[in-house]
């Protein structure tokens, strides 16, 4: 096609569309799973028109049947739910749409919808998207809440009326969306990522009441799981009633049972709350007062002692024995003293009758040579010889005469 066409010789619309209808033809029937977005049994025609939706993706397809094929199911389909469709694509040249002629239409079972379930389940969990390690604390007391439920529903009162009347100051930001059908998924994902962008809300909770499998498929849906888990707010999934199980139950970071659950969870009560600081205040207060009268024996059984009694006595006894010891060694170095002195007045009177001074005083005299040496023999000096004459007071000097 691309060889035989130019600017000059383009190709007209209705043969590319002829081109394109052969190209559709030669994919024969196939199997095709969706869910039904609009459904159209106009009376007394022949042809049942459907428009097929992908639940995971934006995408939808036109199915048209004839009517006895579609009777055999019709009491079982309705807009939302999923089906399986065995058809053919065809391509309407003249019109340049695409839709599948169906030759079979059967309703997806339970036990298929839980069995996908459980695989995507168990695939989300191999992930880590339900550990309890990631799960966001929820504040004590949120100043302002996001809501994700549906317009005018019991699940929206629940939620409304027990929080004002736990805590009357509380704020709410609604966001009223589909919570079933086929917009029910886009519109509340769009809602919960939203709300976790708004810098007020501090937790969202999402609320629906309860409902079949079917009804509450779109809070399995894998892509408001994962918006879920990735939302930076703490999420608190409070859908249908206890025994209802969807996966935003398993990725968000409470599970409520209900959505006055949820309100009961989420906001303290403002009356249990007060009787709760009563109670810490008296217990402090009991234990305060207790401490001090603990403390207060304690004392007064240390103040008992004789140690802080009278404190006195300990000190009178070590001060009369340190007196006895200052007396006692005043005693002793006086006796000492007196000992020593006693001593040192004889070694005095021994050292004046040795002195040399005490000899000279009785008329002595000690002669001395030049070089200091004292004169003990005669025969030993010179005529002529000068000696210093040592006496008892002074000295002098003297000439050696030979006789």
């Amino acid at each position: 096609m691309a060889n035989s066409s130019s600017p000059e010789a383009p190709i007209p619309v209705g043969k590319v569309s002829a081109l394109i209808g052969g190209w559709v033809d030669r994919l024969g029937a196939v199997w095709v799973e969706g869910q039904i977005t609009q459904l159209s049994r106009r009376p007394g025609a022949g042809v049942v028109f459907l428009t097929l939706r992908d639940p995971d993706r934006d995408v939808s397809l036109t199915v048209t049947c004839f009517r006895q094929v579609f009777e055999q199911v019709a009491e079982d389909v309705r807009e939302g739910s999923r089906i399986l469709v065995h058809a053919k694509p065809e391509w309407y040249v003249a019109r340049g749409t695409l839709s599948l002629r169906a030759t079979e239409i059967r309703l997806v079972g339970l036990g298929e919808l839980l069995a996908r379930l459980e695989h995507l389940k168990r695939a989300l969990a191999a992930e880590g998207l339900f550990e309890a390690g990631r799960k966001k604390r929820l504040p004590f007391l949120p100043h302002c809440i996001g809501l994700v439920t549906g317009r005018d529903s019991a699940a929206e009162r629940d939620v409304l009326e027990n929080a004002r009347r736990r805590w009357p100051a509380v704020r709410f930001e609604v966001r009223n969306v589909p919570v079933q059908g086929v917009s029910a998924v886009a519109r509340v994902t769009a809602a919960v990522e939203e709300l976790d962008g708004h810098p007020e809300v501090d937790v969202i909770i999402v609320a629906r009441g309860g409902g079949s499998v079917e009804d509450l498929l779109p809070f399995s849906d894998e892509g408001l799981v994962r918006a879920v888990a990735a939302a930076r707010t703490p999420v608190v999934s409070a859908i249908g009633h206890e025994p209802d199980q969807p996966l935003l139950d398993f990725v968000a970071d409470l599970r409520a049972s209900t959505p006055t659950d949820a309100a009961k969870r989420v906001v303290p009560d403002v009356g249990e709350e007060l009787a709760r600081v009563h109670q810490l205040r008296d217990r402090a207060r009991r234990h305060v007062v207790h401490r001090v009268e603990r403390e207060e024996a304690g004392l007064a059984g240390v103040r008992s002692r004789p140690a802080l009694a009278s404190p006195y006595r300990l000190v009178d006894g070590p001060a009369e024995e340190v007196s006895q010891l200052l007396g006692r060694a005043r005693r002793v170095l006086g006796h000492r003293l007196d000992a020593a002195g006693s001593d040192l007045g004889h070694t005095l009177a021994r050292v004046v009758a040795l002195s040399p001074l005490a000899t000279l005083e009785r008329g002595y005299a000690v002669l001395q040579r030049a070089d200091g040496r004292v004169v003990t023999d005669p025969a030993a000096l010179a005529d002529g010889e000068r000696l210093h004459a040592r006496v008892a007071e002074g000295g002098f000097e003297v000439t050696v005469t030979q006789e």
